[in-house]
């Protein structure tokens, strides 16, 4: 039991810590806007403390994963298809990966085999999670107290795939860094909130 808390407290700080990180970027670096720059510009290649929001990033990223490897190995008890826990598993274990190895190019821009890379891994685990959601969706619609939180993963699954073709349509726009934001927002809130209905219900 106090293993399950504990990891699903990681859930839900995971989230937490991702939004402190980028609320920070713009008060701690010089001409930062969270209008027209990306969150991925603060960990980018030469970016001003970059080693600060890299941790922060990190610590976000293997919270998350670390709380989806719980739901992999069974350790909650949610009745959702081994092929739902596994895209979560996996859409996390890419998050890791662009924490770890995948910066942006210097100056937040996408030229080198490094940054498109960044950028196919995170639309690639936002479209896993998106997946996902809809699997979840699937599995708890008529399941008793889930199926709330059944119809809020569907909802969930159509914004943030709204707003990530948006995103992508206008990655070079000024406002990329506003709609990138928007995008995150909805995995950030379905993550605290799937953390937390595992928390309750355990």
């Amino acid at each position: 039991m106090i293993l399950l808390q504990i990891l699903a407290i990681c859930g839900m700080l995971s989230p937490i810590i991702y939004t402190v990180m980028w609320i920070l970027g713009g008060i701690l670096v010089p001409d930062y806007d969270h209008i027209r720059d990306d969150i991925s510009s603060l960990m980018a290649v030469g970016a001003p403390r970059k080693r600060v929001f890299g941790s922060f990033l990190i610590t976000s990223s293997v919270l998350l994963f670390v709380f989806y490897l719980g739901m992999v190995l069974g350790v909650y008890n949610i009745p959702v298809s081994i092929i739902g826990h596994i895209l979560f598993f996996i859409s996390g274990l890419l998050g890791v990966l662009v924490a770890l190895l995948f910066p942006l190019d210097e100056g937040g821009e996408i030229s080198t085999y490094r940054g498109k890379a960044h950028l196919a891994l995170v639309f690639g685990s936002g479209f896993l999670l998106i997946v996902g959601m809809v699997v979840v969706w699937f599995d708890l619609v008529g399941v008793a107290f889930w199926n709330v939180f059944a119809m809020y993963s569907l909802i969930s699954a159509i914004v943030a795939l709204i707003l990530m073709i948006i995103s992508g349509i206008f990655i070079k726009s000024r406002y990329r860094g506003l709609l990138e934001r928007l995008g995150v927002s909805t995995f950030m809130l379905y993550y605290f909130v799937l953390a937390l209905m595992v928390f309750l219900t355990n």
